[in-house]
């Protein structure tokens, strides 16, 4: 038997993350989170009762460190995820992103060097902590390797609290690890979608307005180049890293999990106006938010090669299941 801890298990990727972790009958998880942005919806609530002889949900504040001692002390795996996502949150509270990602990430890695038996910790970074280097240094390698140099742009900019708090934290975990003597991974994720993704995001934004048949259409930053890993694809990346042999012991890896097919932003949303049948009849484009990273595509070799993970779905057939998705699930004020 592992038992598993899931921070943020509430969330886009803790849920399904919880999900593809029970399809192995020798996990035993709890699930904790705030439910300040994850819900607990019929999807959460099915899993849950689904499967309540392994699966235990807790909600906390993990701000709060006292919070911590509610966890059972024998796990054996951590996967903290919790923390603020989304553009429009770094924008409009930048200092509790700053705030939350860091104290969350500072208990519970306090909390895991605490115990007896140390847990194996994975810290979700992000890509953004990297982002800043290309027009910083105009030399940043495409696709981009983990081992490049980590950025903030501008200080000043709101943008980038999310990502000071996981360049820190990506030296706390280091740090914390080879203190206290557990094994750590880092994983750095890239633009990961599917179902129960929120409605922040610029596929579920882009899913929204095509049902609504918005019209003229606006894009942000059409030019502007990703990848996106569809959310099975990524979980499972996340526990093949966490299991592999590879990880265990004192050295802290850092993998990218992401894509191979970089897209313009444009043609995602004519990728998503073809799977719903519709294509608006004007198209209005706007430049990029002050910001924004003009290109983004991972090096994915090391975590294939090291870890013999490869991403499985294909981008137009997750942009279907995940339109699909959103069409049976409209935004709540959206739904008559």
């Amino acid at each position: 038997m592992k038992k598993i801890l899931i921070t943020g298990g509430a969330g886009f990727i803790g849920s399904h993350l919880a999900r593809h972790l029970l399809a192995d009958p020798q996990n035993v998880l709890i699930i904790t989170d705030n439910l300040q942005r994850g819900r607990m919806d019929a999807d959460l609530t099915s899993l849950l009762e689904r499967d309540k002889d392994r699966v235990r949900f807790i909600q906390a504040d993990l701000t709060d460190k006292a919070a911590w001692d509610a966890f059972d002390t024998d796990v054996d795996h951590l996967y903290h995820l919790a923390a603020i996502n989304g553009t429009k949150h770094f924008y409009k509270i930048p200092h509790e992103v700053l705030r939350i990602n860091i104290l969350t990430l500072m208990h519970a890695l306090d909390w895991a060097g605490s115990l007896s038996k140390k847990p194996k910790v994975l810290f979700t970074s992000s890509n953004e902590a990297y982002a800043g280097g290309l027009s910083a240094f105009n030399q940043l390698p495409i696709p981009t390797p983990e081992q490049v140099p980590l950025v903030i742009e501008d200080v000043y900019n709101p943008r980038w609290t999310y990502a000071s708090t996981k360049l820190i934290g990506e030296q706390f975990v280091i740090w914390y690890a080879k203190h206290h003597g557990f094994s750590a991974v880092i994983v750095r994720p890239h633009n990961f979608y599917g179902p129960r993704a929120g409605y922040d995001h610029v596929i579920p934004e882009f899913s929204e307005r095509i049902m609504k048949r918005t019209e003229p259409f606006e894009i942000f930053g059409a030019d502007d180049t990703r990848t996106f890993c569809y959310i099975t694809d990524a979980v499972r990346a996340m526990q093949m890293i966490m299991d592999h042999p590879v990880t265990d012991g004192d050295e802290v890896h850092t993998f990218h999990i992401g894509d191979r097919e970089e897209i313009n932003i444009r043609g995602l949303a004519e990728k998503l106006f073809r799977s719903a049948g519709w294509t608006p009849s004007e198209i209005k484009i706007h430049p990029s938010p002050a910001g924004s990273v003009k290109r983004r595509l991972a090096d994915i070799s090391k975590t294939c090669s090291l870890i013999g993970w490869e991403p499985e779905v294909s981008l137009d057939h997750g942009l279907h299941l995940t339109y699909e998705w959103y069409v049976n699930n409209p935004k709540p004020e959206s739904r008559a």
